[in-house]
C-alpha cells in the first residue's frame, strides 16, 4: 500500500489529471438535486465468491453519504450474487419479468450482447449523451471492446467494473535462493528469470523447463498451476491461452463461422501442449478452478501460478507481499524466432436494467458518475480492485499501489488480451466445449482431433439453429459423437 504521503500526492495529480480531461458540467451542481428529500432503496446483483465484485458494493457504502451530501437524498443498497455458473439465468429470470430487482448489476463481459439484444439493459450512449463527464478516456481499445461494446458497434451497453487480465504469480523466495539458481543454471545452462523484464522474454518452452525443476512431489512443491476445472469457463479460458498464443482461432466473428477454423492442426497441437503441463501439477489440478488456485499459491505448494489479476489480493498477503512477484505470463514462440503471448481477458462491466423506473435510473447514472471520481478510483484500487481509466493508471505511484498493477497495465493491451465468443449463444458453445474437453483432460478421449471436431460440429449447429449464422454444420457432422 501507499505512504499516505504517497496517496495524498497521487490522488492530487490524479485529480488534476481527470477534472482537466473531464470537466463537471454546470448540472451536476446544481442547488436542487431532482431527488432531493427522497429516500431510495437500490439493488445489485453481483458475483458470488469474486472479491472485485463484493468490493464494488463495500465502496458503494460510501456513495451513500456522497449523495446525502452532494445530491440531498438518502439511499440504502442491497445486494444479491450468484457463482459465474447461476448468475446469467438469475439475471435473465429477473429481465425476462420486466423487473427492477436488480437495479444495478456486475455482468461477466460475454453475456452484455445477450442482453443488449433483448432490450434488458440501457444503452450507455443515451447516458453519455447527457452526461459528458462519463465519456472517459480508457487505458486501451480493448477495455471499450471488452466491457462496452461488444460487437464494435459503437453501441455501449456496460462500463468497466474491473478490468482482469490473467497473470503469473511467482515465489521470490525461492527464485532468487542462491542454490536453487545455482542447480537450475548447472541442470539447464541458464539462471532462473529475476526481474518483470526477464519474464517479459519467457517463452512457455523454457517457462515448461522451469515448471519442471520446481516440481518435486516428495517436498509437496509443483512447478506451477492453472485451472483445468469444467466449471463455467474455467478450463476453456487457460486452454485458449495456447491456442490464441499459438496461432489458433476459435471462430470467425464476422460470418460466425465455427467448423474449420476451430478444429484446427494448430489448436489440436494446443489441445495438447495445455494437458502435458497436467505433468508438473498437483493431480488433483484437474478439478481446480480459482479458490484452488489461490489455496495451492498462498500455501506455498507451487512455485509459480497463472491467475486473474482480480484476485491478486488473495494471493499474496500482508506477510508474503515481499516473496512474490507477478509479472507477464510466458509467450510463445512463433516460427520467425518471436514471442507471442495472447491470453482471455477476464473483468466485469456495470450494467444498468432497463426496466428501472426514473427514480431508480436516476441513482444509478448518480453511482456511476461518483463510481469514476479519481479519488474513488484510487480507492477501489487500494482495497484489491483492478480499475480501466488512463488517467488513474498511467500516473506516477499508481504500480506501487498493489504487487500486480504493472502486470495488468502490461497485459491490459488488445495485443496481449483479448475475449471469447460475443454472441447471445455464448452460454450454449461454452457448455458444449467445458464437457468435450474436459473428456479430454481427464482421459477419456484420447484423441483431440475428435474433441475439437465434435465441438466445432455442435458449436456451428447452435449458431445455425439459433440464426446467428447462415452456415450449417458440415453433414459428416451428424456420425460425430465423443466416443
Amino acid at each position: 500500500m501507499l505512504s499516505n504521503k504517497k496517496r495524498l500526492l497521487l490522488l492530487a495529480v490524479l485529480f488534476v489529471t481527470v477534472v482537466l480531461k473531464n470537466p463537471v458540467p454546470s448540472y451536476s451542481q446544481d442547488i436542487e438535486h431532482p431527488l432531493k428529500g427522497q429516500k431510495v432503496e437500490m439493488s445489485f446483483l453481483g458475483i458470488e465468491g469474486w472479491l472485485s465484485s463484493r468490493l464494488g458494493v463495500y465502496t458503494s457504502s460510501d456513495f451513500v453519504a456522497y449523495a446525502k451530501k452532494n445530491y440531498g437524498y438518502d439511499v440504502n443498497f442491497t445486494f444479491t450474487d450468484s457463482p459465474f455458473s447461476e448468475w446469467y439465468q438469475k439475471a435473465a429470470t429477473s429481465f425476462e419479468k420486466g423487473s427492477q430487482k436488480y437495479n444495478i448489476l456486475i455482468c461477466d463481459s460475454q453475456w452484455l450482447q445477450a442482453f443488449a439484444e433483448k432490450g434488458w439493459i440501457v444503452n450507455i450512449n443515451d447516458i453519455i449523451d447527457i452526461h459528458p463527464e462519463l465519456n472517459i478516456e480508457w487505458w486501451d481499445p480493448i477495455v471499450k471492446e471488452t466491457y462496452m461494446d461488444p460487437l464494435s458497434s459503437g453501441q455501449l451497453w456496460g462500463m468497466p467494473q474491473e478490468a482482469d487480465v490473467i497473470s503469473l504469480f511467482v515465489r521470490k523466495d525461492l527464485f532468487e535462493d542462491k542454490k536453487e539458481r545455482q542447480a537450475f543454471l548447472k541442470k539447464y545452462g541458464r539462471d532462473l528469470p529475476q526481474t518483470f523484464e526477464d519474464f517479459e522474454k519467457l517463452s512457455m518452452q523454457e517457462f515448461e523447463k522451469i515448471a519442471e525443476f520446481f516440481t518435486r512431489p516428495e517436498e509437496g512443491l509443483y512447478g506451477t498451476v492453472m485451472a483445468y476445472s469444467p466449471e463455467y469457463d474455467f478450463l476453456s479460458m487457460y486452454l485458449n491461452v495456447f491456442m490464441f498464443s499459438m496461432g489458433g482461432e476459435i471462430w470467425d466473428e464476422e460470418d460466425k463461422r465455427i467448423y474449420g477454423i476451430l478444429n484446427s492442426e494448430i489448436n489440436k497441437n494446443a489441445l495438447k501442449r495445455y494437458k502435458k503441463l497436467l505433468k508438473y501439477q498437483n493431480p488433483n489440478v484437474v478439478n481446480y478452478g480459482v479458490i484452488e488456485t489461490i489455496e495451492a499459491f498462498s500455501e506455498g505448494k507451487v512455485a509459480t501460478a497463472f491467475q486473474w489479476a482480480a484476485v491478486g489480493i488473495a494471493m499474496i498477503s500482508p506477510e508474503s507481499k515481499d516473496k512474490v512477484m507477478v509479472v507477464p505470463p510466458p509467450g510463445f514462440k512463433q516460427r520467425n524466432g518471436s514471442l507471442k503471448r495472447l491470453y482471455p481477458i477476464g473483468g466485469q462491466p456495470w450494467i444498468i436494467n432497463a426496466f428501472n423506473d426514473e427514480l431508480h435510473m436516476r441513482v444509478a447514472i448518480d453511482f456511476l458518475k461518483w463510481w469514476y471520481l479519481p479519488e474513488v478510483q484510487l480507492r477501489f484500487a487500494e482495497k484489491g480492485g483492478n480499475p480501466a481509466m488512463k488517467s488513474i493508471l498511467e500516473n506516477p505511484g499508481f504500480d506501487e499501489i498493489q504487487p500486480w498493477f504493472r502486470a495488468l497495465k502490461y497485459m491490459l493491451k488488445k495485443k496481449y488480451s483479448r475475449d471469447l465468443w460475443h454472441t447471445s449463444q455464448y452460454g450454449k458453445l461454452l457448455e458444449i466445449q467445458q464437457e468435450a474437453f474436459r473428456a479430454y483432460i481427464i482421459g477419456q478421449i484420447d484423441d483431440p482431433s475428435l474433441v475439437l471436431e465434435y465441438i466445432a460440429c455442435q458449436q456451428q449447429k447452435v449458431l445455425f439453429d439459433s440464426g446467428e449464422s447462415d452456415i450449417p454444420s458440415p453433414k459428416k457432422c451428424a456420425t460425430v459423437t465423443l466416443r
